[in-house]
């Protein structure tokens, strides 16, 4: 994966930045080495927004329906890649269209080699990575995650409005202002997620778009094997690059204005 980050990423952002970082994995307790990737787009601007999502899946699909399949490693196509998809995407329109402030793409590892119940064993990439970012910090950050389900609801997530309360607004009324019904202006479930980390360890205000029902109340594909493509949608994924792009360039607008 680094290397395929390397491929579409280095000649492409301003600023290209590969963090290795060992830790202790929680549950096999040996030494991983992390690589968290930064992007830089207008490395020079003072003014900065960044978004992230983590790279990493679930080695065990540990709430699988099958009881032979729980210690086989998830694919992960909706938590972990359809984050990422999207701020691929989203670093090719940086690139071609480039903005007069400064955009960070954060591409964590070590998001998902958690404990169950166990506080601070997730996102530890982030965690460490926060200590080594370049500063200034960005204004708020917003953070992708399991952004792809096809039957898809955003909720605003009970940390990122406690965190981020102005940033979940301006995201949440663009995106009903673009006709996005499936970001549904109510309070949803605390989630200790790598924008929950990231805030903890920078101070950093960040919100969280994350669909946790996946795909719906009734059924579960979060960290099964069932994490695959086909329970994923174009639609969906577009439905988030596109409120992602336009709070981007209207900030762009807003601030060329000013």
């Amino acid at each position: 994966m680094k290397i395929y980050f390397k491929e579409k990423l280095a000649e492409i952002a301003d600023e290209y930045l590969v963090y290795e970082t060992p830790v202790i994995h929680p549950m096999r307790q040996d030494t991983v080495i992390l690589h968290n990737v930064l992007a830089r787009f207008n490395p020079a601007s003072n003014y900065r927004i960044m978004l992230l999502a983590h790279w990493d899946t679930r080695e065990i699909a540990d709430n699988d329906p099958i009881d032979s399949l729980q210690n086989t490693p998830i694919l992960g196509a909706n938590d972990g890649a359809s984050g990422v998809a999207v701020l691929l995407t989203l670093a090719e329109l940086l690139h071609e269209a480039p903005l007069n402030f400064g955009v960070d793409l954060l591409f964590v590892d070590g998001e998902d080699m958690g404990v169950p119940g166990i506080s601070g064993s997730y996102g530890l990439g982030t965690k460490e990575v926060s200590a080594l970012l370049p500063k200034p910090y960005p204004a708020f950050a917003i953070c992708l995650d399991m952004v792809g389900d096809s039957e898809q609801m955003f909720f605003m997530e009970y940390y990122s409005v406690l965190n981020a309360r102005d940033v979940v607004a301006n995201v949440w009324n663009l995106a009903r202002d673009l006709g996005y019904s499936q970001f549904i202006p109510k309070i949803g479930t605390a989630i200790e997620d790598d924008h929950h980390v990231l805030w903890k360890h920078t101070g950093i205000p960040a919100i969280d778009i994350i669909d946790f029902q996946y795909p719906n109340a009734d059924t579960n594909y979060w960290h099964t094997t069932l994490d695959t493509p086909d329970k994923c949608s174009a639609k969906s994924l577009s439905a988030v690059g596109t409120v992602i792009t336009e709070l981007l360039y209207l900030e762009n607008e807003r601030r060329h204005n000013d």
